[in-house]
């Protein structure tokens, strides 16, 4: 009898064998960025000292190797009336605080870091019904005008849960993109133009269904992503995963219906800080949400709208000074072995890559 030669053998093995297909891998977290709110609890109503900033914050553009610990940071809140009437006070220059102004947007963005500025906040909800009410149109060409000055984007933070203007938003959002058309590259700053939307489906339900419906779209995008808001308190990791999953399921019970959202269109909020004690997310990344829920994050399944799986990533509220009763984030050690160690975890890109769109 003669033996088959050996490249033979190899051959019917390989067709006998099942081969094992590797799992799909993971979306990678490419927006992994935290709300600021200066040392005045969310006004930046005065000028900082580039140093001084420095090291009250340098963990964010420092992990402890040299990197930053984000790859974006939003500058909260401008209030939307000054904006309109470019109002110049004790607090504002032209309609921005005082302490937005272009040295620490370098700050940031010398070292990789975009930075956006947000519009209103639950503070200056009724200031964006005024704003909204008297020029929605010129409101939107003034945030244009801002960003393009600065080299920022724009957050759209507008928290009216009753009636909210929307054909006063969708002017807003129409006059920026005049000015700004949407850039799938990600390259231009002012280009980006997000909204901020409840953690859920369940709060802020008329501006989710307008967004859901009609600026998140994949296949006609008009906003570049929202952001899904802090709860409001930490709680547990099933439970944010809950919240987080109403937006991808969408509300078809409710009517109208509220749509699904595509994962590729939206971040989870988790706290940095909250009350008088160090959250996990600040200091002990091992013992994090983020760790917790890292796994559904960069694989959830569309469920109605989009093609990948996977969430965008991560936002965090809030550095530095987000309330007058809460602990902060300040050095000597601010987030770095939190946010900043995710960061190394989940090998976040800095600066921010291109991001997916459907």
């Amino acid at each position: 009898m003669r033996h088959r030669p050996l490249s033979v053998l190899l051959m019917l093995f390989a067709l006998l064998v099942p081969v094992a297909t590797p799992a799909s891998a993971a979306a990678p977290v490419q927006v992994y960025g935290a709300w600021h709110c200066g040392d005045d609890y969310c006004t930046w109503g005065t000028v900082r000292d580039v140093a001084e900033f420095d090291a009250k914050n340098h963990w964010l553009v420092d992990r402890g190797d040299g990197r930053p610990s984000v790859n974006l940071v939003v500058l909260s809140f401008v209030e939307p009336l000054k904006l309109l009437r470019r109002t110049t006070d004790a607090t504002t220059a032209d309609g921005v605080p005082v302490g937005m102004n272009r040295e620490i947007v370098e700050y940031f963005t010398s070292r990789g870091i975009r930075v956006m500025l947000s519009i209103g906040g639950l503070t200056y909800t009724d200031e964006w019904d005024a704003a909204l009410a008297e020029n929605a149109t010129q409101l939107g060409l003034r945030a244009a005008a801002v960003a393009a000055d600065l080299g920022v984007g724009i957050e759209i933070d507008y928290e009216q849960n009753t009636a909210p203007n929307l054909t006063g938003l969708q002017a807003f959002i129409d006059a920026y993109r005049s000015v700004h058309p949407y850039d799938a590259s990600g390259t231009r700053s002012a280009a980006r133009l997000t909204i901020d939307t409840a953690a859920g489906d369940r709060w802020l339900i008329d501006i989710n269904r307008k967004a859901t419906a009609d600026w998140l779209r994949t296949d006609k995008p008009v906003l570049d992503y929202a952001n899904a808001m802090v709860t409001a308190r930490p709680t547990s990791a099933s439970s944010h995963i809950a919240n987080w999953q109403e937006h991808i399921d969408g509300k078809s019970q409710y009517a109208p219906p509220v749509a699904p959202l595509a994962p590729a269109k939206f971040t989870a909020g988790l706290y940095l800080a909250y009350g008088r004690s160090p959250l996990p997310e600040c200091t002990d990344f091992a013992n994090s949400l983020q760790k917790a829920t890292g796994d559904w994050v960069r694989n959830v399944a569309p469920n109605g709208a989009g093609t990948t799986s996977g969430l965008l990533g991560y936002m965090f509220w809030a550095a530095e000074k987000p309330s007058t009763r809460g602990l902060g984030t300040q050095e000597p050690n601010g987030c770095a072995g939190g946010a900043g160690a995710g960061a190394t975890a989940y090998g976040v890109q800095v600066p921010m890559p291109p991001l997916r769109q459907s």
